[in-house]
């Protein structure tokens, strides 16, 4: 497979491109209400929010252009060791290119860095490419959320060991 992309950590710049990124893709998949990660305060200033400890958030470059971006953080009301995959979308255009095998390696690289032995993620049903991907990287389903990231909206929850 070509990779036509490349994968690189978050710029100032970027914070526009990514903000876009999640408010077009989350509708997309039936997110766009109340208590989805579209809402969060940090969308408009990715590049802030992923500056503090334990954080990496990445962008998907393709011909230049932000094409998508995902990242770790430590889990919100959650146990020390556990960081959260948050924010992982791609536009249509970085969809099966490998891209996001390749952010996933990354991610989960970055957070064995910052000395997390578990990466729990949300996601939502519908999510089906999403979900494949997971499991794929090795995470397991869990029955009921982790922590208090405040994402109601999510029904699906995942772990995996690092």
């Amino acid at each position: 497979m070509t990779h036509d992309y490349t994968i690189r950590p978050i710029e100032p710049r970027d914070d526009a491109a990514v903000a876009a990124i999640i408010r077009a893709v989350m509708p997309e998949f039936g997110a766009g209400g109340p208590g989805f990660a579209i809402h969060d305060p940090e969308v408009d200033h990715m590049h802030a929010a992923y500056a503090q400890p334990r954080c990496s958030y990445f962008v998907v470059e393709r011909d230049g252009v932000v094409v998508g971006a995902g990242g770790v953080a430590p889990l919100q009301g959650g146990e020390p060791d556990v960081c959260e995959l948050r924010k992982m979308y791609f536009l249509p255009t970085a969809r099966g290119i490998g891209a996001g095998t390749a952010m996933m390696q990354r991610c989960l690289d970055a957070a064995r860095a910052h000395g997390f032995r578990r990466c729990y993620l949300e996601t939502l049903t519908g999510m089906d490419a999403a979900q494949a991907l997971y499991k794929r990287s090795g995470f397991t389903a869990l029955c009921s959320a982790m922590g208090g990231t405040g994402h109601h909206g999510c029904d699906r929850y995942f772990i995996r060991e690092l």
